[in-house]
């Protein structure tokens, strides 16, 4: 291990990684890890401490946020919620079966004109790119940015340290981008659901067993567009993945000494089967650092292109829409979302809202309360609202979950996320029904005089009243 990490190319590859030609160069503005651990203030790092990191052979991770540039990320993994450890019991498979997602993704991105870094880590495919913060991309992009009230209290959050090198600028940006990645996952996803054995979906929303009788899936992890900058970071290639061993999985599992160690590498003149064998050898794993560039590619011109389609799309017209509408002011709540009535919702919908801790944060209990919300005819932002005056209300015993996440922005994202899947038609409800809420575990349960989702999922499919 300390052999790899004192080889010239990997430590060389690794500050291309962080945007400079050396440490003192760099712009990102911190480093951490990821694997075993929640965000953390305190392991937040400036560039210049990566021997830190290499000196005690953790994972390593750079922030999002960057002083020059805006980064852009997409995030493909599999997914499954019985088997936690089949990614890296069976890496052949479940990269197989995420393929024809990745060359819709590979085909979009080149219809575009962008040409991402594509890199592969224990789960799945991270495909990076930048533009400029200050160029002509950037500005409009930023000019886009929604919530500025939820900006502002995205940046309370900040304190002091590290984080707090995370400017108004930086989080109204990323705001911004996390709008143009939701286009990016509608179109992945129209294209990629017809062509996929398991179900493709914007985040790792829970869904029921597949033909294979196990809840797993391929998500379109967007989900880091959710919460404030400062707590989001990227995985670092030529570096550890410790994933099933700091969480305690491959422990609990028993499976400890059947895991073969390897590293996040990019995907450089290979494909993913030779990825799998490559990044288990260190000596392979040098080798590829003597001839793979790392540097996060600047793609204005083809961002660009990107942007005027979303300007042009159904989802754009949606997002307005959203943000046309504010959540009810704090001081209204008593009085307002606390009084939403809740008899002509179905048991499993009033039982996420009465004790939303912590059901109400998983993304499948936020979509399956906007989904009912919507067939009540509610305005999607007051969905957020009403999801927002839970995680907010102390009563339910958050304790510190909202340290340094912010609740309405959370609440904003997966709202947004859900409820535009409904507005385009990307959400055709196929597991909007009690069966697939109990596959879920979100059902409590039958209900004296018997309950059912049926009459929501007509409400939400019937034609519009001309």
């Amino acid at each position: 291990m300390k052999s790899f990490y004192a080889d010239r190319a990997v430590r060389q590859r690794l500050v291309e990684f962080l945007g400079g030609e050396s440490l003192e160069t760099a712009t990102a503005l911190y480093l951490s890890h990821l694997d075993g651990c929640h965000f953390q203030r305190s392991e937040l790092h400036p560039p210049g401490d990566l021997q830190w990191f290499l000196d005690r052979e953790l994972d390593i991770a750079r922030s999002l946020a960057d002083r020059h540039s805006l980064l852009l990320h997409l995030d493909v993994e599999y997914v499954n919620f019985d088997a936690p450890a089949e990614a890296y019991v069976d890496p052949w498979r479940t990269f197989e079966l995420q393929e024809p997602v990745v060359r819709v993704i590979e085909e979009l991105l080149v219809s575009w004109g962008i040409q991402p870094l594509h890199l592969i880590t224990g789960q799945g495919h991270h495909f990076v790119w930048r533009v400029g913060l200050h160029s002509e991309v950037g500005r409009r992009l930023a000019a886009l940015a929604p919530a500025p009230e939820l900006v502002g209290a995205c940046l309370e959050r900040l304190g002091g340290g590290v984080a707090a090198t995370v400017t108004q600028e930086l989080q109204e940006a990323f705001s911004a981008t996390s709008l143009l990645i939701e286009f990016v996952a509608h179109r992945i996803k129209a294209a990629a659901a017809p062509l996929s054995l398991l179900p493709v979906e914007m985040t790792a929303v829970h869904v029921g067993p597949s033909t294979t009788h196990q809840r797993e899936m391929i998500s379109i992890d967007i989900s880091e567009y959710g919460d404030p900058l400062h707590t989001r970071l990227v995985r670092m290639p030529f570096t550890n993945y410790l994933k099933p061993w700091l969480t305690g999985l491959a422990r609990d599992l028993g499976i400890e000494g059947e895991l073969p160690w390897f590293r996040a590498i990019p995907l450089h003149e290979m494909d993913v089967r030779q990825a799998i064998k490559v990044r288990q050898d260190d000596n392979d794993v040098k080798a590829l650092a003597r001839r793979a560039n790392v540097r996060i590619p600047l793609q204005e011109e083809g961002t660009s292109r990107l942007l005027d389609q979303y300007l042009q799309s159904r989802l754009r017209k949606f997002h307005c829409h959203f943000y046309d509408t504010q959540h009810d002011p704090r001081d209204t709540w008593p009085e307002r979302y606390a009084r939403t009535p809740l008899d002509p919702l179905p048991p499993c919908v009033r039982t996420l809202l009465q004790w939303p801790n912590d059901r109400l944060l998983k993304p499948a209990g936020m979509q399956h309360v906007t989904r009912a919300l919507l067939a009540e005819g509610w305005h999607p932002r007051h969905i957020a609202g009403l999801i927002r005056s839970k995680f907010e209300d102390p009563s339910h015993g958050w304790d510190g979950c909202w340290q340094d996440y912010e609740p309405g922005t959370r609440a904003d994202f997966y709202t947004r996320v859900f409820a535009g899947q409904r507005a385009t038609g990307a959400d055709r409800l196929v597991d909007f029904n009690c069966t697939s809420t109990q596959e879920k575990g979100f059902c409590p349960g039958p209900a004296p005089g018997g309950c059912s989702l049926q009459h929501h999922h007509q409400l939400l499919t019937q034609p519009p009243t001309p």
